[in-house]
């Protein structure tokens, strides 16, 4: 039997309840979190994840734990910095996409204390929003070499391990052993093998305890400062408590995702979808989405919310296209004849120069010329965008402990 007795629903925040602000040092970053007790909200239940907690008796908490000494699962690489270094993050790279809250993830940061980080934007609270946290605490890697900080990844299955790590200042209760594993369907798996103490008083003022899921978008507003410029604000959107006094030796926990929004792909499937509520289509952005997602700048800059108003219908929006497209089909046969009536003008013209000038350069040099530019046209369009161009050098980027929260 599990030891929660069947699927937990996750709750999302109501709007109605108010929320704590953090500044982040560095200025231009605001975070806004949902109040501690928010997910035992039952306003929206089953809106991203069920999740089940299994104990020591059940198989299945055996048959979730994945063997980091077994070579059929893949090759384990032991991080030398985290292994060996204290509130420290590192950004590595899946190999697939990996779907969080409905968003696709192609990189996740691993800090030294017990969590992931999952968000775009490294900032120096991570441990308030947008993580998966089997446990996060103020563990200490470099105290012992014992600790470990060790990953796998075999295409199917991201898998994180925090081996024999021990809490920063309480080093002699014992060393703490458990993982994470991010499947490549959306299932989240904690398993915890060792578990010195009981988790209901590992908490400190240096670092936050806490076990679960979080995600949060992030918005531009305008500033109230003289300076005029925008302030990123990151609010959470969606937390999942786990309970951490479910969290013993040979525990594990297991989420599912439910289907959302953004996995819709066309209006039809948006507005009539029985798997998801509350989605609408945004024409301008040919996306599904409640409004409620990583996506959330875009969705306000391009007006979906008072598209949503105007009661417009899925074949309104196929209507206008097709219009659209015959509109183009006109323009395009009325500009292919003027082109064509020009390009024949031109030629005659050249035709008449040549003959009027005959030392001058012949109509063959002038498409040599001419096809020289290609290439060099062709090479821009490749270059790949630099916005972001993180290596090593990022890997020292510490984590600033937010309060409990």
């Amino acid at each position: 039997g599990e030891s929660t007795g069947g699927e937990h629903p996750a709750h999302r925040s109501s709007s109605g309840h108010s929320r704590t602000s953090r500044a982040v040092q560095g200025g231009g970053l605001t975070i806004s979190t949902l109040p501690d007790n928010m997910t035992r909200v039952v306003e929206d239940s089953g809106k991203y994840y069920t999740w089940r907690s299994f104990g020591p008796e059940d198989q299945r908490t055996q048959d979730l734990w994945v063997d980091m000494s077994d070579v059929r699962h893949g090759q384990v690489r032991v991080h030398g910095i985290l292994s060996n270094s204290y509130k420290q993050a590192v950004r590595v790279a899946l190999s697939f996409d990996f779907p969080f809250y409905g968003h696709y993830l192609r990189q996740i940061t691993i800090a030294t204390g017990g969590f992931i980080f999952t968000g775009d934007i490294t900032h120096r609270m991570l441990t308030v929003t947008q993580y998966i946290a089997p446990l996060m605490a103020n563990f200490d890697p470099s105290f012992s070499k014992e600790s470990t900080v060790q990953y796998l990844d075999n295409g199917e299955v991201f898998v994180i391990q925090w081996e024999q790590v021990r809490l920063s200042g309480r080093e002699s209760v014992g060393a703490f052993t458990f993982q994470a594993a991010l499947y490549k369907t959306g299932t989240i798996t904690f398993s915890y093998r060792d578990i010195p103490m009981s988790l209901d008083v590992i908490g400190s003022a240096e670092h936050p305890v806490k076990a679960g899921l979080s995600d949060a978008f992030m918005v531009m507003s305008p500033s109230s400062q003289s300076t005029g410029s925008p302030r990123q604000t990151i609010y959470e959107y969606h937390r999942v408590e786990i309970d951490t006094t479910k969290i013993t030796n040979y525990s594990a926990v297991e989420f599912t995702p439910l289907p959302t929004c953004l996995m819709h792909d066309s209006c039809e499937l948006c507005h009539s979808s029985n798997q998801t509520s509350g989605c609408s289509w945004c024409h301008v952005l040919q996306r599904c989405s409640d409004g409620m997602d990583r996506h959330r700048q875009e969705w306000l800059d391009y007006n979906c919310s008072e598209e949503q108003s105007k009661d417009a219908t899925c074949e309104d929006y196929s209507r206008d296209s097709s219009n659209k497209s015959e509109g183009l089909a006109n323009t395009g046969v009325i500009a292919g004849i003027t082109a064509a009536l020009v390009l024949l003008l031109a030629l005659v013209l050249v035709a008449l120069y040549i003959n009027c000038h005959p030392a001058a350069a012949s109509p063959l040099y002038l498409i040599q010329r001419r096809k020289s530019y290609w290439p060099s046209l062709k090479f821009q369009k490749q270059q790949p965008g630099y916005t972001e161009v993180e290596g090593e050098g990022r890997e020292k980027d510490s984590i600033v402990e937010a309060g409990p929260c």
